[in-house]
């Protein structure tokens, strides 16, 4: 195993965490030097609070470690193609590059619905898709099959 399949692990530990709490699961890692800086995953729900998805999370813990907005030698690793809000924030923070898990075909916004990380901002990130494809969508699909078949159990209870 290289250690880009290491550090998504990391981020697949993260997405599990989200996904005990009910949250979508969603995990990302932050590692410089060869050591994860920081982690997050989705607490949203968790905290009612919109912004709190695992890239912003770990965002912010990396920048408080570092004592600095710029990440600039850093490199997360998120199970899930990050949205559009997250992808700005990676290139606001100067993450150098991000490695997905897998995509999104609905709200991504490195490259399934729009790829901000094209346009021509005063950061470019690189991009690498497709780190533990299978075991990052399975979590995914997982937990939406298991919240279909509540929320069609809640209406049936209704009835």
């Amino acid at each position: 195993m290289n250690n880009d399949e290491l550090f998504m692990k990391e981020a697949l530990k993260e997405a599990k965490k989200a996904y005990k709490k009910e949250e979508v699961p969603v995990g990302a890692v932050i590692v410089k030097d060869d050591k994860v800086i920081a982690r997050g995953h989705n607490l949203k729900e968790t905290k009612m609070d919109t912004i709190k998805h695992a890239e912003i999370i770990a965002i912010q813990k990396a920048s408080k470690k570092l004592n600095s907005w710029r990440l600039e030698n850093c490199y997360m690793y998120v199970t899930l193609e990050p949205c559009s809000m997250c992808a700005g924030a990676i290139i606001n923070s100067r993450i150098k590059k991000v490695y997905i898990g897998t995509m999104d075909e609905k709200t991504g916004a490195c490259g399934s619905v729009l790829n901000l990380f094209e346009y021509n901002f005063n950061h470019k990130v690189q991009l690498e898709t497709g780190i533990l494809k299978d075991e990052c969508r399975k979590i995914i699909k997982q937990f939406f099959k298991e919240l279909r078949i509540k929320k069609k159990g809640n209406l049936d209870e209704k009835k």
